[in-house]
């Protein structure tokens, strides 16, 4: 079970890095290639990156459906829960159990359908062919036009991905029953950043004094002032 705590941050993050690097790359090859530098553009020219956007839609694809059961996780879909939260401390936990659970029976439905899908789509093919059954008449299924990959393993991620998210569904259904609490996302919140300095700001000063750098140069500008007030009484005492 801990390997499914954090499946879906690993996928995403996988996939958003390759895609990343992958667009890159395409772009920079794209853009070298117009550089009339002997040998290397002949060299950058016989390279082929054509298929790099097909293989980014791809990863693209595959990341909106492992985010989306991390959504479920992490408590990050919206909801409507203005007339729920006005409930019976009863009705309330009955209510959001019958809306997790109806979440779990439609992406398990879709799952489901998906995988049947993918099944007739040449995974069936692919399987027999994979264990030297004999194919018969069942069709290996078309492929993706530039990488020429099976359409199948491209689809593969309605099932699997609606899978997990039923999963996590049913997941935060059990926690809720056990301990009354659903994941909650602080849409506000941003990991790796430390808390703000706690420094006085007058938002309606017309100076540009909302920095923490120029607070701290404002304080000791005024720290000098008035110790040059204070030096200044106790030179005028002093000659009185």
């Amino acid at each position: 079970m801990k390997i499914l705590d954090h499946l879906e941050e690993w996928i995403v993050t996988f996939l958003m890095g390759a895609a990343t690097l992958m667009i890159f790359l395409a772009v920079a090859h794209r853009y070298a290639s117009g550089l009339p530098i002997a040998g290397v553009q002949d060299w950058l020219l016989g390279l082929n990156f054509s298929w790099a956007q097909e293989l980014c839609i791809i990863m693209f694809v595959w990341m909106a459906k492992f985010g989306a059961a991390y959504g479920v996780r992490t408590g990050i879909h919206v909801g409507v829960d203005v007339l729920i939260n006005r409930l019976h401390k009863t009705w309330r936990a009955r209510c959001i159990v019958f809306g997790l659970l109806s979440g779990a029976l439609f992406t398990g439905i879709v799952g489901a359908l998906g995988a049947t899908f993918v099944w007739d789509n040449g995974l069936h093919y692919a399987v027999f062919h994979l264990v030297g059954l004999d194919t018969g008449e069942v069709p290996e299924g078309p492929t993706t036009p530039d990488l020429e990959w099976p359409t199948w393993a491209v689809y593969s991620a309605i099932p699997l991905g609606t899978s997990l998210m039923c999963f996590r569904f049913l997941q935060v259904c059990r926690n809720f029953i056990r301990t009354g609490e659903l994941p909650h996302h602080d849409h506000g919140h941003v990991d790796g950043l430390d808390d703000p300095p706690n420094v006085e700001v007058n938002p309606y000063s017309m100076g540009d004094n909302l920095h923490y750098r120029d607070l701290k140069i404002r304080d000791k500008k005024n720290d000098r002032r008035k110790g040059d007030r204070r030096a200044s009484r106790h030179t005028e005492g002093g000659e009185k």
